[in-house]
């Protein structure tokens, strides 16, 4: 099996405390079903445990040029992978 092709490793850093998840961000969520009626996240395959701490977690995103959630990182098409603390991003256009 062959190495992603990926354009971008962004690191992942570390928040005390929860973040907002943007209002937009929510509505594609929701509207994708990876959030419920009530506004809880609900991602297939990630455990309530992980989802916590994603909640504390962000990156500096090559391709919007700010600071982001990094659950908007995960739900992400450019999003590739997770791997030891790094995102692997395609940074194409979104």
């Amino acid at each position: 099996m062959g190495e992603l092709v990926h354009k971008y490793e962004v690191e992942i850093k570390q928040r005390e405390g929860r973040q907002k998840i943007p209002d937009a961000v929510k509505k594609e969520m929701g509207a994708s079903g990876m959030m419920d009626e009530k506004g809880k996240v609900k991602l297939k395959g990630v455990s309530p445990k992980m989802l916590k701490r994603m909640k504390q977690e962000y990156v500096d995103c090559p391709v919007l040029k700010e600071e982001t959630h990094f659950i908007q990182c995960f739900v992400c098409k450019n999003f590739q992978s997770r791997v030891m603390g790094k995102v692997l991003c395609k940074g194409d256009s979104l």
